[in-house]
């Protein structure tokens, strides 16, 4: 890899990172400041549960949106699309009076950050060396937890310390939005995408350009042993080719999204109880494990593979669910600890959900299997929210947690029969079902 590659394949990792950390900025701040909103503008509990799920709610929207439009239209001009939303929804927090303003904003941003999700992770796996992809697929996932905790930090200290507006903590997402969106400016189009719509010509010169010539002559044979482009289309993401890749990514992003949530709800009160308060502390000691496991996955995905770091950490997880289910009423020792575990080794097969979608889906419909798969990953981050802690209500810890082991084993059981392993497959291998998933 030349110099020039080198610098554009970090550059591209820095942009698309950049996108994750505003996300997980925006999301991240949000919790600070809420208690501030709620007595602001009088909001009502319906009011209080909408604004909290706003940017969920676009996320959901977005994300296959996103997707299908960077598959139809191009990963460029949908990578700059996103940070403009981000940074007109992020200088519109600094001028909120209603409660229907922030909803609207926040699902303003949350349809750009789900659209993000889906344009971002495509466009990386479409120009990473076969070697090194899900290495960087998986710094995006670090990238968001770093965000998440910038931002909550800093709110934290802004209310505590200088009691700052609420507005003035959420506009702060503007300053990052703002560096990210000019350096996103004359990025390159993918070339995998260029030559998906017959523009080989054009799509092999950038190739040239900014990929290393391994991956170059690579591309080169795939596009000799094509036949026929396939068209962009939602319903591939359901044909007989595609229908298993499709319910393997379904259940891996909603078995590991949902019991995470499910244990958020409930870390707060096991923090409580062993005297750590529910407020900067308790916040960064949950994240900063959770950003311990997305670090070891980067580190391990190259190396141990896939396979190795989806189904076996989803078992580790269901046994630590079970045993604070089991255990709920013993040591607070052995429940902080279970849910240490749990938080660590969920985090592993979390990064690989920005890893999967974008080798196991052809070029054609890569964009809309990531945002697919995000959508329905929302509907678990929804149920994780708001269901589970009903269940946490009337039923008690034991059965909720055991109900989330439930989830997190049916997750385990899923990629341990379909979960593919796509570690050094070009992005034509590893697209190929046939060649990559098992059973």
């Amino acid at each position: 890899m030349s110099e020039t590659q080198r610098k554009f394949i970090a550059k591209l990792t820095f942009l698309i990172s950049g996108g994750m950390f505003i996300d997980g900025f925006i999301l991240g701040g949000v919790g600070v400041v809420m208690p501030a909103i709620t007595e602001s503008l009088r909001l009502s509990l319906a009011w209080q549960g909408l604004i909290g799920a706003s940017t969920l709610i676009g996320i959901f929207f977005g994300a296959p949106i996103g997707g299908y439009l960077a598959d139809r239209i191009g990963r460029k001009p949908m990578f700059i699309v996103t940070l403009g939303i981000f940074l007109s929804g992020s200088v519109l927090q600094f001028f909120l009076h209603d409660a229907w303003q922030v909803f609207a904003v926040r699902l303003f941003m949350g349809m750009a950050i789900g659209a993000d999700y889906s344009i971002g992770w495509p466009l990386l796996a479409e120009f990473s060396p076969a070697r090194m992809r899900g290495k960087l697929l998986t710094v995006q996932e670090v990238a968001w937890y770093v965000g998440y905790l910038v931002s909550f930090a800093m709110g934290y200290f802004m209310v505590e310390t200088f009691s700052s507006d609420w507005r003035l903590i959420l506009g702060m997402s503007t300053i990052p939005s703002l560096i990210v969106f000019l350096l996103r400016l004359g990025s390159p189009e993918s070339p995998r995408w260029l030559i998906s719509k017959g523009r080989v010509d054009e799509g092999m010169a950038v190739a040239r350009e900014f990929m290393q010539e391994e991956d170059v002559r690579d591309l080169e044979r795939e596009i000799a042993a094509t036949t026929q482009r396939t068209r962009t289309s939602f319903r591939l993401l359901f044909s007989p080719k595609y229908l298993k890749t499709t319910f393997f990514i379904c259940v891996f992003f909603l078995t590991t999204v949902t019991p995470y949530f499910a244990i958020g709800t409930f870390a707060p009160a096991v923090l409580h109880g062993l005297g750590v308060e529910n407020g900067l502390t308790g916040a960064l000691l949950i994240n900063g494990v959770v950003v311990l496991g997305s670090l070891a996955a980067m580190l391990l995905v190259e190396r141990a593979g896939r396979r190795k770091l989806s189904a076996p950490p989803l078992w580790i997880c269901t046994i630590a669910l079970v045993v604070i289910g089991l255990f709920s009423h013993a040591s607070p020792v052995i429940v902080i600890l279970c849910f240490a575990v749990f938080s660590f080794f969920n985090a592993i097969p979390t990064a690989l959900t920005g890893v999967y979608p974008g080798e196991v889906y052809p070029t054609e419909i890569r964009g809309a299997g990531v945002g697919f798969g995000m959508a329905v990953s929302r509907i678990g981050a929804a149920a994780g929210t708001f269901v589970l802690p009903v269940f946490l209500n009337h039923y008690g810890v034991a059965p909720t947690m055991l109900i989330a082991a439930l989830i997190c084993g049916f997750g385990a059981i899923v990629s341990q029969i379909l979960a593919p392993e796509t570690k050094g497959l070009t992005l034509g291998e590893s697209s190929n079902p046939e060649g990559s998933l098992k059973g």
